[in-house]
């Protein structure tokens, strides 16, 4: 039996405690009202900083002036006001959506565990079974994260933030000033009730699998027969029909309509391949972890590069995904497509870049070679960069669309990531102290223990 040591659960609290504590400053330290961000915009542009940034609406602002100084005071105003209340909404946004970028990539790690445990039940795999406890050590934080979720869906939904703009008061009314043509065309679909709803459907049925995979699991170790072990194959079988559904819609739900002038027939299949990969590099790092501390003796240096090698193979697959989506967007030139990466390359360089060396480029120099995938502390430091450019990668996929030119990695995504981080270690390692580490009635176990090559 695993036990929690009291050094990584003190450490998951100092992480949980100084993550709070961030991202109350965040929330302390936005603008709440227009003079605020007046005052730092004029503070920023006096300082140097940030003159990139707002160069275009000030120019825009000092030509107005030069060319219309009588005629158009007025709508200089009007305008200026507008531009302050925009750079308010985007200001205010920001430790919202820092928290959701980390919210949503920790519930779809455990998410990513839990399609990965479920394939290798229905494939009847014989090389995994040792390492079972530990997916489902790490699907045990899907409760946690889904309930926070939820909770944060229902938050927008209520208009606690504007992450999404089609929740905006009035965007599908043809009366109101935040009239929105293309919104009010999709409004059957992307509504309140009916959003809530699917996202209700989607977390309770990905958690009861979950749920009832892991009480078979752990009930055929007490069994005489293999009647649990069937139950779960059928069970992972009919899930996996309804996880390649409900994980297309998430991701236009939760992600792709924060763009709702944008879309893309492929960005489900970009965003599973995401956090598929990040859920795989989840299970070898706890792995090492626990080998390193001496437990999983059966686990050896084929399982280990097994993992390294979907590793591996799920990188080139998202990084074949990403060059799709962009090269026939690119290609196709058409402006309301185009929009979505030309914001991206023009404001998120770095990061937009940053992520296809940290995904693509790093893995597969380091991992291409098949000795490195059997060697812990290289595999350890493609772990790391593979997650971290993955969370770069969903920070790509919200921010645009609800910070705007107003991002930066500061206080509040860095105290996101150390909230749920701590989070996520303190339930994953809880949970697995709870049982035994071996599946030990699995049918394959003994393959499982016997596998070299």
């Amino acid at each position: 039996m695993y036990t929690f040591s009291s050094k990584l659960k003190t450490f998951s609290f100092i992480l949980m405690a100084v993550g709070l504590l961030g991202i109350g400053y965040g929330f302390y330290t936005a603008p709440k009202d227009i003079k605020e961000v007046e005052e730092l915009l004029a503070s920023e542009n006096h300082g140097g900083h940030g003159a990139v940034k707002h160069e275009a609406a000030v120019s825009h602002e000092t030509k107005a002036v030069a060319e219309h100084a009588a005629t158009s005071e007025l709508n200089e105003e009007a305008e200026h006001s507008e531009h302050l209340n925009h750079v308010l909404h985007q200001l205010q946004n920001k430790p919202w959506a820092a928290l959701y970028v980390a919210c949503i990539f920790f519930l779809l790690i455990s998410m990513g565990t839990l399609a990965f445990y479920a394939i290798q039940q229905v494939a009847q795999a014989g090389w995994s079974p040792v390492l079972f406890r530990v997916m489902q050590g790490i699907t045990s934080y899907l409760p946690v994260g889904s309930v926070i979720f939820f909770i944060f869906l229902v938050l927008s939904g209520i208009n606690f933030n504007h992450l999404f703009v089609w929740l905006t008061e009035g965007v599908t009314d043809p009366k109101s000033l935040n009239y929105d043509e293309i919104i009010a065309g999709k409004a059957g679909y992307l509504n309140f009730p009916f959003w809530i709803v699917r996202a209700a459907v989607f977390l309770l049925g990905w958690n009861l699998y979950r749920y009832y995979s892991r009480k078979n699991c752990l009930a055929q170790d007490e069994a005489d027969d293999n009647l649990n072990y069937k139950k779960n194959f059928k069970m992972s079988a009919g899930f996996l029909v309804f996880f390649i559904v409900s994980e297309s819609i998430m991701s236009w739900d939760w992600i792709m309509s924060i763009d709702p002038h944008w879309f893309s027939t492929l960005f489900g299949w970009y965003v599973f391949a995401s956090f598929f990969v990040s859920g795989i590099t989840m299970i070898a790092m706890v792995t090492l972890y626990l080998k390193s501390k001496g437990y999983l003796e059966h686990v050896n240096t084929s399982h280990i590069h097994d993992l390294a090698k979907f590793m591996f193979g799920i990188s080139v697959f998202w990084t074949y995904l990403w060059f799709s989506q962009f090269m026939l967007i690119w290609y196709a030139d058409i402006p309301e497509e185009i929009t979505y990466f030309v914001t991206r390359i023009q404001v998120y360089n770095l990061p937009f870049f940053g992520a296809v060396a940290m995904n693509f480029l790093f893995p597969v120099l380091i991992l291409i070679n098949t000795d490195f995938k059997r060697i812990s502390w290289v595999l350890v430091m493609a772990g790391v960069v593979i997650l971290l450019g993955h969370y770069v990668d969903f920070f790509n996929m919200i921010m645009p669309g609800t910070v705007g030119d107003q991002w930066f990695i500061g206080v509040s995504e860095i105290a996101s990531i150390l909230f749920f981080l701590g989070l996520f270690i303190f339930v994953v390692f809880t949970t697995l102290a709870k049982a035994p580490l071996l599946a030990k009635r699995n049918p394959f176990i003994e393959e499982s223990k016997h596998f070299h090559y």
